[in-house]
């Protein structure tokens, strides 16, 4: 049986990191072929970094030009430059088209009136996409065909996990699995700055704290179990790890990652307009 156009050809306008583990993903996972995947990006480095890691991948001279070859098309570009990116594709994208946008804050909406696609899903992934443990968060306007729709998870699903949201969420995703990567990462060097401090080698306290936390997330998730029910669990009485945390709560820490999940959220929306 022949596969449908719309289950073959990609088009990625942007060809950055995001783009890239996404593409990876997806002939990873033998959803596609590089040759199915149409990128524009007017960066030689991004582009040379493409055809390194995925030899047979097709390159446009345009944005336009690459929109134009494909079913579905990934705007992968900074929230600055998508509104330039999407007045450039408008009138270039097929009829039977769906638009996924990875862009922060920028409505389904806007995206539609930008381009005159009505078939606009919004897609927050994270950076552990590149080695196939993100988190994608999807969202859909009520034109995209069902069959479409269900690709469009398939092909994410190649990079990690899928969740659906209301389109009212996305800007709370944005702060909290958007940007946790790099809050998590701050926690980590802090770890391991900790285990430094009290005498060990650094790369011994690096490798302790990246395995720590990476376990311990584990453990929640195959465990189902709340996050007090493993800290009560390690928390002996007069033990060293309350100790710790009561020195974590005295200093706020609860306190400033609810509020650094908030900003990132609050600034998700502003650039969204």
């Amino acid at each position: 049986m022949t596969t449908p156009a719309l289950d073959r050809t990609v088009a990625m306008i942007g060809g950055g990191q995001m783009a890239l583990a996404l593409a990876e993903g997806f002939c990873r996972a033998g959803l596609l072929a590089p040759a199915d995947i149409t990128v524009y990006d007017p960066h030689p480095p991004a582009r040379e970094r493409l055809a390194a890691r995925l030899p047979g991948i097709v390159f446009a001279d345009s944005a336009r030009a690459a929109a134009a070859a494909a079913g579905v098309v990934f705007l992968a570009v900074k929230p600055q430059q998508s509104q330039a990116a999407c007045h450039e594709i408008a009138g270039h994208l097929r009829a039977d088209a769906v638009l996924v946008s990875i862009v922060a804050g920028l409505p389904a909406a806007s995206l539609a009136a930008m381009t005159g696609v009505p078939s606009v899903i919004r897609v927050m992934p994270n950076t552990p996409c590149l080695v196939g443990h993100g988190v994608s968060v999807a969202c859909q306007t009520s034109a995209v065909p069902t069959a479409a729709a269900a690709r469009v998870r398939e092909l994410l699903g190649a990079v990690g996990h899928v969740h659906e949201a209301e389109e009212s969420q996305m800007n709370a995703v944005t702060g909290l699995s958007g940007s946790g990567p790099g809050f998590v990462a701050l926690l980590v060097e802090a770890l391991a700055d900790g285990g430094v401090k009290a005498g060990l080698p650094r790369p011994l306290a690096l490798a302790l704290a990246v395995q720590t936390l990476s376990g311990t997330a584990a453990l929640l998730e195959q465990t189902g179990e709340h996050p007090v029910q493993i800290k009560d669990r390690v928390s002996s009485p007069g033990g060293t790890t309350i100790a710790g945390l009561a020195v974590l709560e005295q200093r706020g820490v609860r306190g400033a990652l609810i509020d650094a999940v908030v900003a990132a959220a609050t600034r998700a929306k502003e650039l969204g307009g």
